[in-house]
Protein backbone atom coordinates (compact mmCIF):
# COMPACT_ATOMS: atom_id res chain seq x y z
CA UNK A 1 0.00 0.00 0.00
CA UNK A 2 1.54 3.13 -1.06
CA UNK A 3 1.64 5.71 1.79
CA UNK A 4 0.39 8.85 -0.36
CA UNK A 5 -2.99 7.64 0.19
CA UNK A 6 -2.45 6.81 3.90
CA UNK A 7 -2.06 9.92 5.30
CA UNK A 8 0.78 8.77 7.54
CA UNK A 9 -1.61 7.00 9.55
CA UNK A 10 -1.79 3.07 9.87
CA UNK A 11 0.20 0.20 11.78
CA UNK A 12 3.61 -1.09 10.57
CA UNK A 13 4.34 -4.87 11.64
CA UNK A 14 8.03 -4.01 12.16
CA UNK A 15 10.74 -7.11 12.91
CA UNK A 16 13.82 -5.64 15.36
CA UNK A 17 16.94 -6.77 14.82
CA UNK A 18 19.37 -8.38 18.01
CA UNK A 19 21.89 -5.34 19.22
CA UNK A 20 19.32 -2.29 19.00
CA UNK A 21 16.83 -0.89 21.26
CA UNK A 22 12.80 -0.99 20.71
CA UNK A 23 13.14 3.26 20.23
CA UNK A 24 16.21 2.96 17.99
CA UNK A 25 14.42 0.52 15.80
CA UNK A 26 11.82 2.68 15.24
CA UNK A 27 14.07 4.86 13.05
CA UNK A 28 13.14 3.57 10.11
CA UNK A 29 9.63 4.02 10.30
CA UNK A 30 10.10 7.47 11.56
CA UNK A 31 12.33 8.34 7.80
CA UNK A 32 10.23 6.70 5.75
CA UNK A 33 6.69 7.99 7.09
CA UNK A 34 8.23 11.04 7.51
CA UNK A 35 6.82 11.31 11.02
CA UNK A 36 7.93 11.73 14.77
CA UNK A 37 4.27 10.24 15.64
CA UNK A 38 5.00 6.66 16.22
CA UNK A 39 4.66 4.42 19.08
CA UNK A 40 5.25 0.15 18.98
CA UNK A 41 3.17 -1.98 21.89
CA UNK A 42 5.43 -3.80 23.96
CA UNK A 43 8.97 -3.21 24.36
CA UNK A 44 11.85 -6.27 23.17
CA UNK A 45 14.87 -5.76 25.35
CA UNK A 46 18.38 -4.64 23.53
CA UNK A 47 19.23 -8.22 23.01
CA UNK A 48 15.92 -9.51 21.68
CA UNK A 49 14.71 -9.65 18.34
CA UNK A 50 10.84 -9.95 16.66
CA UNK A 51 7.50 -8.76 16.39
CA UNK A 52 7.09 -4.80 16.97
CA UNK A 53 3.55 -3.60 16.19
CA UNK A 54 4.26 -0.14 15.48
CA UNK A 55 1.40 2.49 15.13
CA UNK A 56 1.72 5.63 13.28
CA UNK A 57 0.05 8.84 12.95
CA UNK A 58 -3.71 8.93 14.40
CA UNK A 59 -3.46 5.15 15.08
CA UNK A 60 -0.81 5.52 17.93
CA UNK A 61 -4.57 5.80 20.14
CA UNK A 62 -4.63 2.23 19.41
CA UNK A 63 -1.37 1.19 21.83
CA UNK A 64 -2.96 0.57 24.68
CA UNK A 65 -5.23 -1.79 23.19
CA UNK A 66 -2.83 -3.69 20.80
CA UNK A 67 -0.66 -3.71 24.11
CA UNK A 68 -3.15 -6.00 26.04
CA UNK A 69 -3.15 -8.99 23.32
CA UNK A 70 -1.47 -12.10 23.97
CA UNK A 71 2.36 -12.97 22.80
CA UNK A 72 4.12 -15.98 21.43
CA UNK A 73 7.78 -16.44 21.93
CA UNK A 74 10.75 -18.40 21.71
CA UNK A 75 13.58 -18.41 24.15
CA UNK A 76 17.04 -19.72 24.38
CA UNK A 77 17.85 -20.44 28.44
CA UNK A 78 21.45 -21.04 29.74
CA UNK A 79 21.52 -23.00 32.88
CA UNK A 80 23.88 -22.83 35.47
CA UNK A 81 23.97 -19.51 35.97
CA UNK A 82 21.75 -16.65 37.19
CA UNK A 83 22.57 -12.78 36.29
CA UNK A 84 21.31 -10.10 38.29
CA UNK A 85 19.11 -8.82 34.92
CA UNK A 86 17.88 -12.68 34.21
CA UNK A 87 19.53 -12.02 31.04
CA UNK A 88 22.84 -12.43 29.53
CA UNK A 89 23.99 -8.91 29.80
CA UNK A 90 23.61 -9.03 33.67
CA UNK A 91 26.18 -9.59 36.12
CA UNK A 92 26.22 -13.53 37.14
CA UNK A 93 25.23 -13.71 40.63
CA UNK A 94 24.64 -17.37 40.90
CA UNK A 95 26.29 -20.81 39.98
CA UNK A 96 24.67 -24.21 40.05
CA UNK A 97 24.82 -27.42 38.68
CA UNK A 98 22.91 -28.02 35.70
CA UNK A 99 19.80 -30.19 35.54
CA UNK A 100 19.44 -33.51 33.88
CA UNK A 101 17.33 -33.58 30.84
CA UNK A 102 14.53 -35.80 32.51
CA UNK A 103 13.85 -33.02 35.32
CA UNK A 104 14.19 -30.34 33.23
CA UNK A 105 11.45 -31.93 31.16
CA UNK A 106 8.94 -32.51 34.20
CA UNK A 107 9.92 -28.94 35.29
CA UNK A 108 8.20 -27.42 32.14
CA UNK A 109 4.90 -29.23 32.15
CA UNK A 110 4.24 -27.40 35.41
CA UNK A 111 4.52 -23.94 33.24
CA UNK A 112 1.33 -24.17 31.83
CA UNK A 113 -1.76 -22.20 32.78
CA UNK A 114 -2.24 -19.20 35.27
CA UNK A 115 0.01 -18.63 37.99
CA UNK A 116 1.64 -15.71 39.98
CA UNK A 117 4.59 -14.44 38.88
CA UNK A 118 7.42 -12.45 40.26
CA UNK A 119 8.56 -9.60 37.44
CA UNK A 120 12.34 -9.02 36.98
CA UNK A 121 14.17 -6.01 39.42
CA UNK A 122 15.13 -4.69 35.90
CA UNK A 123 11.86 -3.57 34.77
CA UNK A 124 9.90 -0.95 33.45
CA UNK A 125 7.80 -1.59 36.31
CA UNK A 126 6.95 1.65 38.70
CA UNK A 127 7.20 1.53 42.33
CA UNK A 128 6.54 4.72 44.28
CA UNK A 129 7.12 6.75 41.18
CA UNK A 130 10.39 5.36 40.02
CA UNK A 131 11.38 2.59 37.52
CA UNK A 132 12.32 -0.71 39.64
CA UNK A 133 15.83 -0.84 37.07
CA UNK A 134 16.44 2.70 37.90
CA UNK A 135 16.08 1.71 41.30
CA UNK A 136 18.39 -1.54 40.82
CA UNK A 137 21.05 0.30 39.12
CA UNK A 138 21.09 2.25 42.20
CA UNK A 139 21.49 -0.79 44.35
CA UNK A 140 18.52 0.05 45.64
CA UNK A 141 15.92 -3.15 46.01
CA UNK A 142 11.98 -2.77 45.57
CA UNK A 143 9.29 -4.24 46.31
CA UNK A 144 7.60 -5.49 43.11
CA UNK A 145 4.32 -7.66 43.77
CA UNK A 146 3.52 -10.83 41.94
CA UNK A 147 1.17 -10.63 38.86
CA UNK A 148 -1.07 -13.19 37.58
CA UNK A 149 -0.05 -14.59 33.88
CA UNK A 150 -1.11 -16.96 32.14
CA UNK A 151 1.06 -19.90 29.93
CA UNK A 152 -1.31 -20.62 27.27
CA UNK A 153 1.55 -23.32 26.26
CA UNK A 154 5.70 -23.99 26.54
CA UNK A 155 6.79 -26.82 24.86
CA UNK A 156 10.53 -27.49 23.87
CA UNK A 157 11.71 -26.70 20.69
CA UNK A 158 15.40 -28.07 20.82
CA UNK A 159 17.87 -28.91 23.68
CA UNK A 160 22.43 -28.66 23.55
CA UNK A 161 23.30 -30.87 26.45
CA UNK A 162 27.06 -31.28 27.85
CA UNK A 163 29.06 -34.35 27.93
CA UNK A 164 27.63 -35.66 30.90
CA UNK A 165 24.15 -35.37 29.15
CA UNK A 166 22.94 -32.20 31.50
CA UNK A 167 20.50 -29.60 29.77
CA UNK A 168 23.23 -26.93 29.12
CA UNK A 169 20.72 -24.58 26.82
CA UNK A 170 16.90 -24.81 26.12
CA UNK A 171 15.16 -23.56 23.48
CA UNK A 172 11.34 -23.24 24.30
CA UNK A 173 8.25 -21.96 22.36
CA UNK A 174 5.97 -20.28 24.76
CA UNK A 175 2.28 -18.61 24.40
CA UNK A 176 1.33 -16.39 26.99
CA UNK A 177 -0.66 -13.24 28.54
CA UNK A 178 0.20 -9.99 28.22
CA UNK A 179 2.19 -8.68 31.09
CA UNK A 180 4.38 -12.13 31.30
CA UNK A 181 8.10 -12.09 31.80
CA UNK A 182 10.31 -14.50 29.98
CA UNK A 183 13.26 -13.71 31.41
CA UNK A 184 11.18 -14.51 34.98
CA UNK A 185 9.83 -17.65 33.36
CA UNK A 186 13.81 -18.68 32.62
CA UNK A 187 14.69 -17.72 36.67
CA UNK A 188 11.92 -19.82 37.61
CA UNK A 189 12.36 -22.83 35.48
CA UNK A 190 16.15 -22.91 37.16
CA UNK A 191 14.98 -22.80 40.32
CA UNK A 192 12.56 -25.58 40.02
CA UNK A 193 15.34 -27.92 38.53
CA UNK A 194 17.42 -27.04 41.78
CA UNK A 195 19.24 -25.04 39.40
CA UNK A 196 19.70 -21.87 38.09
CA UNK A 197 19.15 -19.88 34.41
CA UNK A 198 18.74 -16.61 32.47
CA UNK A 199 18.13 -15.85 28.84
CA UNK A 200 20.69 -15.87 26.42
CA UNK A 201 18.35 -15.31 23.05
CA UNK A 202 14.74 -14.46 22.51
CA UNK A 203 12.62 -13.66 19.79
CA UNK A 204 8.73 -12.49 19.66
CA UNK A 205 7.06 -14.37 16.83
CA UNK A 206 3.69 -12.87 17.45
CA UNK A 207 1.44 -9.85 19.11
CA UNK A 208 -2.57 -11.28 18.91
CA UNK A 209 -2.86 -12.25 15.47
CA UNK A 210 -0.04 -10.63 13.69
CA UNK A 211 2.78 -12.40 12.31
CA UNK A 212 6.34 -12.16 12.44
CA UNK A 213 6.46 -13.84 8.80
CA UNK A 214 4.04 -10.64 7.75
CA UNK A 215 6.59 -7.79 9.20
CA UNK A 216 9.27 -5.61 7.38
CA UNK A 217 12.72 -7.05 7.66
CA UNK A 218 12.16 -10.52 8.41
CA UNK A 219 13.95 -11.80 5.71
CA UNK A 220 17.36 -9.85 7.43
CA UNK A 221 16.97 -11.97 10.89
CA UNK A 222 19.41 -14.91 10.96
CA UNK A 223 16.93 -18.54 11.77
CA UNK A 224 16.73 -18.73 15.88
CA UNK A 225 18.48 -21.45 17.12
CA UNK A 226 20.84 -22.40 19.84
CA UNK A 227 23.80 -22.77 17.43
CA UNK A 228 23.55 -19.02 15.77
CA UNK A 229 22.80 -17.63 19.40
CA UNK A 230 26.30 -18.69 20.69
CA UNK A 231 27.72 -18.02 17.67
CA UNK A 232 26.31 -14.22 17.37
CA UNK A 233 25.90 -15.14 13.91
CA UNK A 234 22.84 -12.04 13.52
CA UNK A 235 23.02 -8.76 11.78
CA UNK A 236 26.17 -7.04 12.53
CA UNK A 237 25.57 -3.90 10.30
CA UNK A 238 22.00 -2.33 11.33
CA UNK A 239 22.09 0.09 9.21
CA UNK A 240 23.16 -1.19 6.02
CA UNK A 241 19.64 -2.26 4.55
CA UNK A 242 17.56 0.87 5.87
CA UNK A 243 17.22 1.92 2.70
CA UNK A 244 15.69 -1.36 1.33
CA UNK A 245 13.37 -1.77 4.68
CA UNK A 246 12.24 2.14 4.20
CA UNK A 247 10.83 1.25 0.95
CA UNK A 248 9.64 -2.23 2.15
CA UNK A 249 7.58 0.31 5.20
CA UNK A 250 6.31 2.27 2.34
CA UNK A 251 4.44 -0.74 0.45
CA UNK A 252 3.41 -2.40 3.78
CA UNK A 253 2.28 0.12 6.05
CA UNK A 254 -1.37 -0.97 6.56
CA UNK A 255 -4.25 1.05 6.97
CA UNK A 256 -6.46 0.13 9.73
CA UNK A 257 -9.90 -0.73 7.52
CA UNK A 258 -12.37 -4.08 8.90
CA UNK A 259 -10.04 -7.19 8.46
CA UNK A 260 -7.49 -5.59 10.48
CA UNK A 261 -9.73 -4.43 13.71
CA UNK A 262 -11.44 -8.01 13.21
CA UNK A 263 -7.18 -9.57 13.45
CA UNK A 264 -7.69 -7.05 16.64
CA UNK A 265 -10.21 -9.14 17.73
CA UNK A 266 -12.56 -5.81 17.79
CA UNK A 267 -16.28 -6.24 16.03
CA UNK A 268 -16.85 -3.68 13.32
CA UNK A 269 -20.22 -1.62 13.25
CA UNK A 270 -21.27 0.67 10.66
CA UNK A 271 -22.69 4.04 12.38
CA UNK A 272 -25.11 6.07 10.30
CA UNK A 273 -24.19 9.33 8.48
CA UNK A 274 -26.39 11.34 10.13
CA UNK A 275 -24.60 10.46 13.59
CA UNK A 276 -21.19 10.99 12.52
CA UNK A 277 -20.98 14.00 13.93
CA UNK A 278 -22.64 13.59 17.13
CA UNK A 279 -20.16 10.46 17.45
CA UNK A 280 -17.11 13.06 16.99
CA UNK A 281 -18.06 15.33 19.57
CA UNK A 282 -18.56 12.84 22.01
CA UNK A 283 -22.55 12.71 22.42
CA UNK A 284 -23.49 9.86 24.35
CA UNK A 285 -23.57 6.65 22.63
CA UNK A 286 -27.32 5.33 21.55
CA UNK A 287 -27.89 1.94 20.00
CA UNK A 288 -29.91 4.20 16.61
CA UNK A 289 -26.53 5.33 15.77
CA UNK A 290 -25.53 1.95 14.25
CA UNK A 291 -26.90 -0.28 11.51
CA UNK A 292 -26.90 -3.59 13.92
CA UNK A 293 -25.47 -4.44 17.02
CA UNK A 294 -24.55 -7.55 18.91
CA UNK A 295 -24.87 -5.99 22.46
CA UNK A 296 -22.26 -8.21 23.63
CA UNK A 297 -19.65 -7.18 26.27
CA UNK A 298 -16.86 -5.96 23.42
CA UNK A 299 -14.68 -3.60 21.85
CA UNK A 300 -16.11 -2.20 18.55
CA UNK A 301 -14.01 -0.24 15.84
CA UNK A 302 -16.76 2.67 14.34
CA UNK A 303 -16.55 2.92 10.95
CA UNK A 304 -18.64 4.74 8.43
CA UNK A 305 -20.62 4.03 5.48
CA UNK A 306 -17.00 5.00 3.40
CA UNK A 307 -15.05 2.57 5.57
CA UNK A 308 -13.65 4.94 7.80
CA UNK A 309 -12.13 4.52 11.17
CA UNK A 310 -13.46 7.03 13.50
CA UNK A 311 -12.82 5.45 17.07
CA UNK A 312 -13.05 2.73 19.49
CA UNK A 313 -15.79 2.23 21.52
CA UNK A 314 -16.56 -0.60 24.48
CA UNK A 315 -19.88 -2.03 25.54
CA UNK A 316 -20.25 -3.54 28.80
CA UNK A 317 -22.84 -3.99 31.37
CA UNK A 318 -25.43 -2.47 28.73
CA UNK A 319 -23.25 1.22 28.90
CA UNK A 320 -21.16 2.46 25.66
CA UNK A 321 -18.36 3.82 26.24
CA UNK A 322 -15.86 6.09 24.35
CA UNK A 323 -12.24 5.02 24.15
CA UNK A 324 -11.05 7.25 21.76
CA UNK A 325 -12.31 9.32 18.77
CA UNK A 326 -10.28 10.24 15.17
CA UNK A 327 -11.33 13.62 14.12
Amino acid sequence: MNIDNMNNDGIVLLSKRENETSFSSLYNVKKAIKTNKVGHTGTLDSFASGLLVVCVGKMTKLVSNITEFSKEYEAIIKFGEETDTLELTGKIIKTTDLPTEEKFKSVLLKYKGKMLQLPPQYSAIHINGNRASDLARKGIDSVIPKREINVFDSSIKELKLNSNNKVEYARIFFSVSKGTYIRSLARDIGLDCDSSAHLVGLRRYSVGNFRIEDAVGYSLLKEFTIENMLNNTNCDNLRESDLNIQAEIKEKIMNFNKNISLECNFENLIISDEYVDDFKNGKKILHKWFNEISETDKTYSIFTSMEMFIGLIEYKNNTFTYKFVIN
